[in-house]
C-alpha cells in the first residue's frame, strides 16, 4: 500500500505542474491538417503479469485512407490506479510513436484529456512528449468531481452538449448517428474544444459511432492481442 501512494504523489505532482502547461486553443488552421493518427491500447493477464499492445494508425483526413500502422507490445508494470492511466500507457505509446516513418498533424486517443479531475487524461498528458496537437475521444462518460450524470444530447447526428463541471466546460458529448450511444470529445492539448468536436465528427463513417482512426487502432489491439496471447 505504501508502494502505490508513494506513486500516487509523484504522479500528483507531475499532473498539477502540467496542468498549468495546457493551451486549450487552435495552434494551427484546422483546414491545413491532413494526417491523424488513431491511438489505444488492449490489456491482457498472463502467468501473474500484465501486458498490453499499443497500436497506431495514421490516416488522411480527407479520403481517411489509412497510410501506416505500427505497433508496441511490453508488460505493464505500474499498477492501475483511478485518474493516473496515462502513466500505465504513455510508455508504450511512445515506443510506438518511434516507429512511425510519418508524423501526424494530430493524435486522437481512445480516452479523455481534459476531461479528467486534473485535466490531465492520456491525451492531454501524452501532448507534452508528442509535442502535437491531441484529442480525446472516450466511448464512456467519464464522471469527474462527482458529476455523475451525462448530460442528455438530441438523438441527432451531430447533436452536442456541454460538460459542465464547477461552471467550466470540460468536454461535449457528441451524437456521431442518429439514435446511438455518444462519444465525449475533450480538448488533450493545442487545440480548441469546438475544433476538436468538429474534427471528430468529420472523421466518423458510416460503419460505426467512433471516429475512424481510434476504431481501426482499436480492432488491430484485439488482433494483436490474440496473436500475443498464443
Amino acid at each position: 500500500m505504501k508502494e502505490i501512494q508513494t506513486l500516487q504523489a509523484e504522479f500528483l505532482a507531475v499532473q498539477n505542474q502540467l496542468q498549468n502547461r495546457l493551451d486549450c486553443h487552435d495552434r494551427f488552421p484546422i483546414q491545413q491538417v491532413q494526417t491523424v493518427a488513431g491511438v489505444d491500447l488492449a490489456y491482457w493477464n498472463q502467468d501473474e503479469k500484465e501486458f498490453a499492445v499499443c497500436c497506431i494508425v495514421v490516416i488522411d483526413c480527407h479520403s481517411h485512407e489509412i497510410l501506416e500502422k505500427a505497433h508496441s507490445f511490453g508488460e505493464i508494470t505500474v499498477p492501475y490506479m483511478p485518474s493516473f492511466l496515462a502513466f500505465r500507457e504513455l510508455p508504450l505509446v511512445l515506443e510506438t510513436v518511434k516507429k512511425l516513418s510519418l508524423h501526424p498533424d494530430i493524435f486522437m486517443f481512445d480516452g479523455n484529456g481534459y476531461l479528467h479531475p486534473r485535466h490531465m487524461g492520456i491525451a492531454s498528458q501524452a501532448s507534452f512528449a508528442l509535442d502535437t496537437p491531441t484529442i480525446g475521444v472516450a466511448k464512456t462518460y467519464f464522471r469527474a468531481d462527482g458529476v455523475t450524470e451525462c448530460p442528455p444530447v438530441p438523438e441527432i447526428a451531430g447533436s452536442t452538449a456541454d460538460i459542465v463541471i464547477d461552471g467550466e466546460i470540460w468536454g461535449k458529448v457528441l451524437r456521431t448517428h442518429d439514435g446511438v450511444k455518444p462519444v465525449f470529445v475533450s480538448v488533450g492539448n493545442f487545440i480548441s474544444l469546438d475544433t476538436a468536436t468538429t474534427f471528430t465528427m468529420s472523421l466518423v463513417g458510416k460503419e460505426s459511432r467512433i471516429p475512424i482512426p481510434t476504431r481501426i487502432a482499436d480492432l488491430e489491439t484485439h488482433i494483436l492481442r490474440k496473436e500475443y496471447q498464443s
